[in-house]
């Protein structure tokens, strides 16, 4: 550990697995107090039991009131301080758009747009009088090509793209910082949901990226000086092909 993070606040949703612990481990590593929030009892039980500083937060965002109280619950962990925030928490929708069920489209929009969204600008309202703070945004290859195979889930992260390349010009006036990392396919529990045959050639290929990887990478972000903004990093295994 180098504590490039030592005395920060962050706080991780969708944090009990995937991209999200590997974030919260990485910064925990770092020295950064993490708030790992989560639906998964059990999982942030499990996670969170390897650091001192790691702060399980049980919390289902699809629920609308909890999603608003987020922030509030977020400080009352952190002594009423967040330094960073990742926005990581997201649901996948693959195959034809005619086999998509209407609920799973709704739970998904809702988780991938609309929370982030809710979620971002009341981070926004905490840091902008402090004048400093860092968001970060999961987003998707997705985001970049329009792929055939996940019309859902790809214009879920278009449109999340859009967002943060948009809400970066509201708020760099205040200090703070935004940017999203689009990885290609990353081992999590959302490739469960791609078609056989497509995660099949990807395992073949060793198209696949970890999701330590990641993390790596939204450390470098967190990390440059505070005049350098890393908008947007897509990223990609070399043997992968759209």
């Amino acid at each position: 550990m180098s504590g490039k993070l030592e005395g920060k606040f962050a706080a991780i949703t969708g944090a009990a697995s995937g991209i999200g612990w590997a974030s919260a481990k990485a910064m925990l590593d770092e020295g950064a107090t993490v708030v790992l929030v989560d639906r998964d009892a059990d999982a942030l039980a499990r996670v969170c039991a390897e650091y001192d500083r790691a702060q399980p937060l049980e919390v289902d965002l699809l629920d609308t009131q909890a999603c608003k109280n987020l922030v509030p619950q977020i400080l009352s962990l952190t002594d009423g301080t967040l330094d960073i925030f990742h926005a990581n928490a997201g649901l996948y929708v693959g195959g034809d758009l005619v086999d998509a069920d209407p609920d799973a489209i709704d739970r998904m929009l809702q988780l991938n747009v609309n929370v982030v969204m809710k979620n971002v600008r009341d981070v926004v309202r905490y840091m902008a009088p402090r004048k400093t703070g860092d968001i970060l945004v999961t987003s998707s290859l997705a985001a970049h090509f329009p792929t055939p195979w996940e019309p859902v889930y790809a214009s879920s992260k278009w449109a999340i793209d859009c967002f943060v390349q948009t809400t970066r010009r509201q708020i760099f006036k205040d200090g703070l910082r935004i940017g999203s990392v689009s990885p290609g396919p990353v081992v999590t529990s959302l490739l469960s949901d791609w078609p056989e045959d497509k995660l099949a050639e990807a395992k073949a290929s060793g198209s696949l990226v970890e999701a330590e990887e990641i993390a790596e990478i939204l450390l470098f972000m967190l990390t440059r000086p505070r005049g350098m903004t890393i908008r947007d990093v897509v990223v990609m295994p070399t043997n992968f092909d759209l």
